[in-house]
């Protein structure tokens, strides 16, 4: 059985700008700095497109963990989708959206399917440990991502600076 975790977070900053974050892996992999996170690119471009497979590797739990995810799905700057194709996961499905609520502001939710291997064993322990450490980690990578857009002094690789009057 399927365990969904969402985590939703209103940013101040227009869309493009948070899209163009949160598609970047040094900055996914700096947001998870604790997990000794790395992210390697089949492309070797640091921001990732449609078809991109990323491989991210991660201490959680003590135990040095591997996972691959394919970019499935992409529409900037409203959504893109990764879905694991290799890694400890029976099944991982994450997709991110980005909703503008007006002015400056923007709405980004990442809601995360996961399907733990071992039956209902797995399920257990994916509704028990799995997705309450998951939501941590989504509301983590999402405070990082919230103070770089806020900040108007990061920009992602290929995105203008947001005009003055953009800004609030």
């Amino acid at each position: 059985m399927p365990t969904v975790i969402e985590v939703v977070s209103d940013i101040d900053a227009v869309p493009g700008m948070v899209f163009g974050l949160v598609v970047d892996v040094d900055v996914h992999a700096a947001s998870l700095h604790g997990s000794q996170e790395t992210a390697t690119t089949s492309t070797g471009r640091r921001q990732l497109a449609f078809g991109d497979e990323v491989t991210f590797r991660a201490r959680h739990f003590g135990v040095r963990w591997c996972m691959t995810s394919r970019i499935t799905g992409y529409e900037p700057p409203f959504c893109f989708v990764d879905e694991q194709v290799r890694g400890p996961f029976r099944a991982l499905r994450h997709e991110h959206y980005f909703e503008s609520l007006g002015g400056s502001r923007t709405r980004m939710t990442d809601r995360m399917t996961i399907s733990a291997p071992l039956g209902p064993v797995g399920a257990f322990v994916a509704q028990v440990l799995l997705a309450p450490y998951l939501r941590r980690l989504l509301k983590r990578r999402a405070a990082h991502i919230t103070r770089l857009a806020e900040s108007h002094e990061a920009v992602p690789r290929g995105e203008a600076k947001p005009d003055q009057d953009q800004m609030h």
